[in-house]
């Protein structure tokens, strides 16, 4: 992921063939996620050399033939012209693909999919469906099985990452425009104009990168349980299965198994609740409502900007332009979707292990390689925390899948999955303390609930029309008289 915080550097070149990709361009570091420039998050490095952090327009341009320098000019005058929303998403899917087309840092190179692997895709999708028919009430929810690059991971995910990005990206921008007095804003326009141009730039080339890292890394369409594919599809990345299980020794078929008894789960899970998929990106839309910005350090460096010198904006917003400060509306907004994610991961986690434990050998081995890299913050975690500047993990996974357990030996598959019938019925992180004191205490009905509230409805609508057809009686009356 890029070490420049809120920050653009000239994207990797589009490589001629896979022999090639690392050619040139920028390859990216590993540091810490600080994606908006807020100071004190912890990103190492500069801006991609020697020298970069006090120069990064000499790291971008210093070493460059003239030919690459014309392109990075226009490029950078691409930047400066663009006028859409607050992620520049042409620039973010251009540098994610071009990201992949370089490869791992392993070396892997991205592939297409072949015949064999689509079909061997389609068929432990299609067995851990019927595996889940025995284990949870919810009907399938995967209406096809594909088999994806890496490249087609991206091309298939990113209307969801703008879903999730684009209100984040929009609060932080939102504060270039207010610094400044409402009558001073038109004398500045030409100014805040670039500064949402170069913010949209490097939403965009940070989102970029680092959704074309994660392509590297990911094995299907949940892997931060989310629904980041299009409804009703079962993805599988096969080059990166291949890549996750190569040192776990176990046979490839059952890791392509396991995870297919996965993300067929998640897709379960989520065709059949209708009210999660909303919950869940409600929750981070809330967080990105809380989010307050100090814009004290803004208006200061923005009153020193010199709109003729775009190299002293960029460091900036290297330095940190925004303070954010936690809310407690942020908080609460984090709290509800932790502790969904730990339900979703719980439930999926429990109901995959009660399919798989008496058919798989290497299930036990699999289940904790899967909480282990869920639970550490692995690289899913770590890239939405780059991009929406909030780490989506599951701390509670384990808690949470205990809970599921508990409550299928008490109240069976039906009862166990009938609590996402509406999102007032599931646990609650206090819950999460106290599962024994959940399972066993009396299940709320809320279908006899809706029942009385549409009866009472229903006779409240009744009596409107008797009342009307009263008034209409009488009008008829008074005329005739």
């Amino acid at each position: 992921m890029s070490d420049t915080p809120f920050g653009f550097g000239l994207p990797p070149e589009e490589p001629e063939s896979g022999d090639e990709g690392n050619k040139k361009g920028n390859q990216g570091g590993q540091g810490g996620p600080n994606p908006f420039g807020f100071p004190g998050m912890g990103l190492p490095g500069g801006a991609g050399g020697p020298g970069g952090a006090d120069n990064p327009f000499a790291a971008m341009f210093g070493s460059m033939n003239p030919n690459d320098l014309g392109a990075a000019f226009q490029q950078l005058g691409q930047m400066l012209s663009y006028e859409g929303g607050p992620v520049n998403w042409d620039m973010a899917k251009d540098i994610a693909r071009q990201t992949v087309a370089q490869g791992t840092a392993d070396g892997v190179k991205d592939t297409s999919v072949g015949v064999a692997e689509k079909s061997a895709v389609e068929e432990a999708v299609r067995l851990a469906d019927h595996w889940l028919d025995g284990v949870t009430s919810l009907p399938s929810g995967a209406t096809t099985a594909v088999a994806w690059s890496r490249a087609e991971w991206v091309e298939a995910t990113l209307p969801v990452w703008k879903e999730l990005v684009d209100p984040v990206a929009e609060r932080v921008g939102a504060a270039m425009g207010s610094v400044l007095p409402e009558e001073m804003q038109a004398m500045a326009g030409p100014l805040l104009g670039m500064m949402r141009s170069m913010g949209g730039a490097m939403f965009g080339q940070q989102i970029g990168q680092a959704v074309g890292v994660l392509a590297g890394e990911v094995v299907g369409s949940t892997d931060i349980g989310l629904p980041l594919g299009p409804a009703g599809k079962a993805a599988l990345l096969p080059l990166n299965i291949e890549s996750f299980g190569k040192d776990l020794g176990v046979p490839a078929d059952e890791v392509r198994l396991y995870l297919a008894l996965r993300e067929a789960a998640h897709a379960r899970l989520f065709a059949h609740v209708p009210w999660l998929r909303s919950h869940l990106f409600g929750a981070v839309e809330g967080y990105a409502r809380g989010i307050k910005v100090d814009t004290s350090k803004l208006e200061d460096v923005v009153g020193q900007l010199d709109p003729s010198n775009p190299e002293q904006l960029q460091e900036a917003l290297q330095g940190g332009m925004f303070q954010p400060q936690d809310t407690p509306e942020q908080k609460a907004a984090l709290a509800r979707l932790e502790t969904a994610l730990a339900l979703v991961e719980g439930w999926v986690d429990a109901v995959v292990h009660e399919a798989a434990k008496s058919r798989l050998t290497s299930a036990d081995a699999m289940r904790e390689t899967m909480r282990r890299r869920r639970a550490s913050g692995g690289p899913a975690e770590q890239t939405f925390a780059t991009l929406v500047g909030l780490e989506l993990r599951p701390r509670r996974l384990r808690d949470a899948s205990r809970l599921w357990a508990s409550l299928t030996d008490a109240r069976g598959v039906d009862g166990r999955d009938g609590l996402w019938e509406h999102p007032d019925m599931l646990p609650t992180a206090s819950d999460l303390d106290d599962p024994d004191g959940f399972v066993h205490r009396e299940q709320l009905d809320f279908s006899e609930i809706d029942k009385m509230l549409g009866e009472a409805a229903q006779k409240r609508d009744q009596g409107k029309q008797g009342e009307q057809g009263d008034g209409d009686s009488d009008g008829e009356g008074e005329a005739k008289k």
